[in-house]
């Protein structure tokens, strides 16, 4: 009997069927959004973001921005424009987040990513371990460089923010100072004798009253005077309260 060759498509069937998943496969491939793509996106977004924010002729810090990477458990569908935005509640400023989701694609997804900024720059910082309740004076406090969004709190600029004030809790070596950590200083109790200071128009006089409140520098105190009247002023120091008239 003749010898039967088999059809063109079947003796070509090895190389159809590996055309076939090549065809098949590629657009797998295509259609998932690299997790790299994301992440670089995100970090150029907020280096820029950073720099923007910084207003002119403030204090001049040293910012460092650092994007974190996605879940490698998440697979994101291919996306062909991206934005990235910072999620209500969030800031960028210390530990906090980054969103970004595709707004034009066969799928639209939402993630977010953690992102990180520090913000380097001179502030006060404590020089040695301060106990709770201990007046804060010069030879406390040092000039230091510090990452200014580590902590929430706002770091204390100006040297009257903190002199003489007293430390409202532990304040350790190297710490930089911050809303928060410092209150005002008592410098007398409800029944003191002080002195009243009071200024009007082209005038100032002076006399003696009684304490009726506990006197804070930079606060309001009640006093009487020799005259029987109760007023209130701003306590200046240990003994002075100022009245304006």
């Amino acid at each position: 009997m003749p010898t039967r060759h088999p059809p063109f498509y079947l003796a070509r069937a090895p190389w159809l069927v590996a055309a076939a998943l090549s065809v098949w496969a590629s657009p797998v491939v295509a259609q998932e959004q690299s997790a790299l793509s994301v992440q670089t996106l995100a970090q150029q977004w907020a280096g820029d973001a950073v720099l923007k924010s910084q207003r002119p002729g403030g204090s001049p810090l040293r910012m460092e921005v650092q994007v974190g990477a996605l879940d490698s458990r998440v697979r994101l569908a291919a996306c062909g424009n991206m934005e990235v935005y910072v999620p209500p509640g969030s800031r960028l400023w210390g530990r906090s987040r980054l969103g970004v989701k595709c707004v034009d694609g066969m799928s639209r997804w939402n993630i977010t990513l953690p992102v990180t900024v520090r913000a380097w720059g001179e502030a006060w910082v404590v020089k040695n371990q301060l106990a709770a309740g201990v007046n804060v004076n010069d030879g406390d406090i040092i000039r230091g460089e510090v990452d200014w969004a580590e902590e929430p709190a706002a770091v204390l600029t100006e040297r009257s923010a903190w002199l003489g004030q007293t430390a409202s809790r532990v304040l350790t070596t190297g710490q930089a100072l911050r809303q928060g950590m410092l209150r005002p200083t008592q410098v007398f109790q409800a029944g003191a004798s002080v002195k009243i200071v009071a200024q009007g128009p082209g005038f100032q006089i002076s006399s003696e009253a009684q304490a009726l409140s506990a006197g804070v520098i930079g606060q309001q105190a009640r006093v009487k005077m020799d005259n029987g009247r109760v007023t209130t002023g701003t306590v200046l120091d240990v003994r002075t309260v100022k009245i304006d008239l």
